[in-house]
């Protein structure tokens, strides 16, 4: 059974939901929407893929302009790149009206971007996922979070908005947003650039499936990274084994693999330190290494 916020009593009523753009994001938000018993009136498809996606997701509903959707709709869904939805909402200037709901899911912005839009209830509800644009992605909402911005007017609706939809709704202060969207960003794609790494060199050693190798270790490392932070972390940086980290340098001859091993090095080494792991001393003699192989 759906658990809404303490501070709701009952699930919101339901709405006419209009979707400006039907990429990966907004189709599936939609679709979400659809099932708890919204409906989904209408939906800007700019692309051939956007419509074949939009049909595929929210068959029978009308596919407009973006500035047609809001006529249609008490909840209007921005779902754009995050650097064309200031113009969208440039664009959409005159086309809402005073105490719709605009909802945009950008991880970037808050509420800030929504102010040309004047007198509307303005959200700003991210999900924190990895979209495909298919069917997937419905049962992978199910408690998603979301980072959430709104009004204190506003907030229970968004945040019922996003139960409907499985997901866990987290406020999130608006002048944190970008902090909070670097954060994520930091994390997941900077990771995938580190396992890619760590798997050309299992290959360049090599292993036949450097997949295989390295999923447990990396497994156990995020595992534990999330569940201890710093007391996490291990390897030649944190024991302060200063000829390891030189054999390693010597050996790294892509120079994009070597600057990013020296970079996340120091880093290491300066989180080692601060947490205590480390003692500065033990870790002056893999500083001065790092310096000079820069």
């Amino acid at each position: 059974m759906t658990a809404f916020p303490d501070d709701l009593v009952s699930p919101p009523p339901r709405l006419r939901v209009g979707v400006v753009g039907s990429g990966r994001v907004g189709a599936v938000l939609g679709a979400a929407l659809r099932r708890t018993g919204h409906e989904v009136t209408a939906v800007s498809a700019r692309s051939d893929l956007s419509r074949v996606r939009a049909e595929a997701l929210l068959p029978g509903v009308r596919i407009l302009a973006p500035t047609e959707v809001p006529a249609h709709a008490d909840l209007v869904i921005l779902a754009v790149p995050d650097d064309q939805l200031p113009e969208v909402v440039t664009e959409l200037v005159g086309h809402v009206t005073s105490g719709q709901l605009v909802m945009h899911v950008s991880g970037r912005h808050g509420l800030g971007v929504l102010a040309p839009l004047a007198d509307v209830l303005p959200i700003a509800a991210h999900p924190i996922m990895t979209f495909t644009g298919t069917s997937l992605d419905l049962g992978r909402l199910e408690d998603c979070p979301f980072g959430v911005t709104a009004p204190d007017a506003a907030y229970p609706i968004a945040a019922a908005l996003v139960v409907e939809m499985g997901g866990d709704p987290i406020r999130v202060d608006e002048s944190a947003r970008t902090t909070y969207h670097a954060a994520l960003a930091h994390g997941a794609n900077h990771l995938v650039t580190l396992v890619a790494q760590t798997l050309d060199l299992l290959a360049q050693s090599g292993v036949e499936d450097p997949a295989r190798m390295a999923r447990p270790l990396l497994t156990a490392a995020l595992d534990n990274a999330l569940r201890e932070g710093d007391d996490a972390l291990t390897g030649p940086v944190s024991r302060g084994d200063t000829a390891t980290v030189a054999a390693h340098l010597a050996q790294l001859t892509d120079p994009n693999i070597r600057a990013a091993y020296r970079t996340m090095a120091q880093a290491t080494l300066e989180r080692a330190v601060a947490s205590g792991r480390l003692t500065s001393t033990a870790a002056e003699p893999i500083a001065r290494l790092l310096d000079e192989s820069a």
